[in-house]
């Protein structure tokens, strides 16, 4: 059931508010590099079987289509619920494991057990994401850029809680999530609820937007910042737990808009009796009612040369009714709302799937063997400040692409995949960094690749929900994200592992040292980002003309669903 609440209200801002805690839950995935070591150890598992773990967990985190379909059909509280479940579940068999409870554990078990456990984060991402992106249509960039950017983050923040209150133990790492995750969700659930979305532009709601991209930037630097002063100095209990005390507050700074909206309301009410409680009420409608999100309406607004007309006139309409004939619905145009059997035949749709995928799915392939290329390379045997640092900057690269592609987009109509492509452009540089092995390159490579490789997020999103809407968005956004696991499987599970211990072998170990470890492996995914590029380029000249309508007279323009 849909609650119906005016636009500019508090609800939409407590539940975007809300929703950056789900985020950071939802980012539980990232945390498989801080307890893989202690797979590998306690389980005497060889790195192929530790890189088809990674694989898993990419399945779980990014196979959505049952939440995607899911969210058209039951409120967000209970897409949250179950993800309550499937974490409890799934971590709980990870945790008896890694902290030996459970002294023996087959490996089907555990590959089954972290695709449950990291399935709950395509829930919670899913939830809040298709209802953030509804309540705020107009502004989906910005909405897709600032939730992807805190999922970013998360792998910080689990970071920061793993190393200042966990004591960098993986079994009690695995315990937190066991028992956190369900602890988030079961408190935000509640907020995070659909509400009537405004269909034009407020300047106060641009104001709002930029508070949350700052606050996100202060809680990044900062999460940065503490992350190597604990990994560099000798820091005791009472400090640590002062910085994460501090980075909790830093995660709530987005509830200070609705209690702004709480403590002033007089401008809100101001506002509301100007523009009325949506912009959408039909002439001589009570003020006060508010159109239920993502009711159909019977015809496509009019979006310039874009939109063409039926084929039909009203006369042809009403003559072919008056015959008993039936007229057959003209199909959505890019820029409507499809279905998924609609979207999925499209060239574009699947333009945007490669893309995707080829640019997701090298950049997951460093993320799961991280640990292990830190060895290998330079012979880290901590992850966390790398993790820290890929994470920071896989938060800049969402949030930036987010924002970045939102201001050309309005301003000069430039579709948001050009990004896509100049990121793409860069991981093959990346990639070529790492291949190289040159001293001094593997932290400026790890940062340059987590831009890269959140920018695909923020941009495959609106990209997605732009030219094919928002009332399927949930379904088309999850099987876009497909592209993430079956590019871990390829790229990683498939090539990365087999390359390693492939080398391991000629090295006489079960583990590897020195650039050849994966080198093939940087060679290939290097090549693989330059066809991304290429075809990216291709997709952005094929929906430049949906952009031009879209965005004409520097604004989105909200099109109504056709009702198909």
């Amino acid at each position: 059931m849909v609650v119906t609440l005016k636009a500019g209200s508090r609800p939409p801002w407590v539940g975007l508010g809300a929703a950056v805690w789900v985020q950071i839950a939802a980012g539980n995935g990232y945390t498989f590099p801080l307890y893989s070591s202690a797979l590998k150890s306690v389980l005497g598992l060889s790195q192929e079987q530790l890189t088809m773990l990674g694989v898993a967990n990419d399945f779980g985190e990014n196979v959505g289509i049952i939440p995607g379909i899911a969210c058209n059909k039951f409120p967000p509280w209970a897409i949250l619920l179950v993800a309550v479940c499937l974490s409890f579940l799934g971590y709980g068999v990870l945790w008896l494991a890694v902290s030996e409870t459970v002294h023996y554990m087959p490996y089907w078990v555990l590959f089954l057990a972290l695709c449950v456990a990291t399935h709950s984060s395509a829930w919670l991402g899913t939830a809040v994401l298709v209802t953030n992106m509804r309540n705020f249509p107009v502004s989906r960039g910005t909405v897709a850029g600032i939730l992807k950017g805190y999922v970013g983050l998360s792998a910080a923040v689990l970071t920061e809680v793993y190393t200042m209150v966990l004591d960098g133990s993986a079994s009690k790492l695995l315990l937190f999530l066991v028992l956190g995750i369900p602890v988030i969700c079961l408190a935000m659930m509640y907020f995070v609820r659909a509400c009537t979305p405004a269909s034009e532009e407020d300047s106060s709601e641009h104001v709002h937007f930029l508070f949350i991209q700052a606050a996100s930037l202060l809680l990044a630097v900062y999460l940065l910042t503490t992350t190597i002063l604990a990994d560099t100095l000798s820091l005791s209990a009472y400090i640590r737990y002062i910085f994460v005390a501090i980075m909790v507050v830093l995660l709530m700074l987005p509830l200070a808009i609705p209690l702004k909206m709480t403590l002033f309301p007089a401008n809100r009410r101001k506002k509301d009796q100007s523009t009325g409680s949506s912009g959408n009420l039909i002439a001589g409608e009570d003020s006060n009612k508010a159109d239920p999100l993502l009711t159909p309406s019977s015809s496509a607004a009019y979006l310039g040369s874009f939109m063409e007309t039926d084929d039909a006139s009203d006369v042809d309409t009403l003559l072919a009714m008056g015959e008993g004939a039936v007229k057959e619905k003209r199909r959505p145009r890019r820029g409507e709302d499809f279905k998924f059997r609609e979207a999925v035949i499209k060239a574009d749709f699947w333009l945007l799937w490669i893309v995707y995928f080829l640019g997701v799915g090298s950049g997951v392939t460093v993320l799961n063997n991280l640990a292990q290329i830190g060895v290998s390379l330079l012979g880290l045997n901590d992850a966390t400040v790398l993790l820290s640092l890929f994470s920071f900057c896989n938060f800049l690269g969402r949030l930036g692409g987010g924002a970045v592609s939102e201001y050309f987009v309005r301003s000069k109509a430039i579709p948001r995949t050009a990004w896509m492509t100049v990121a793409q452009i860069l991981m093959v540089i990346t990639f070529l960094l790492y291949a190289s092995a040159l001293n001094g390159t593997l932290y400026a490579a790890t940062a340059l690749l987590g831009i890269c490789f959140g920018f695909q997020f923020a941009i495959m999103i609106p990209t997605a929900s732009e030219l094919f809407g928002l009332r399927h968005f949930g379904v088309i956004f999850n099987f876009m994200q497909l592209g993430n696991p079956i590019g871990a499987l390829l790229f990683s599970g498939l090539l990365a592992g087999q390359v390693y211990d492939s080398e391991a072998a000629k090295q006489g170990g079960s583990s590897c040292a020195g650039p050849d470890c994966y080198r093939l492996t940087f060679l290939v995914l290097a090549g693989a980002c330059g066809l991304g590029a290429l075809l990216s380029i291709i997709l952005t000249i094929r929906i430049r003309p949906v952009y031009q309508m879209l965005y004409a007279g520097g604004s989105f323009r909200l099109p109504q669903s056709s009702g198909h």
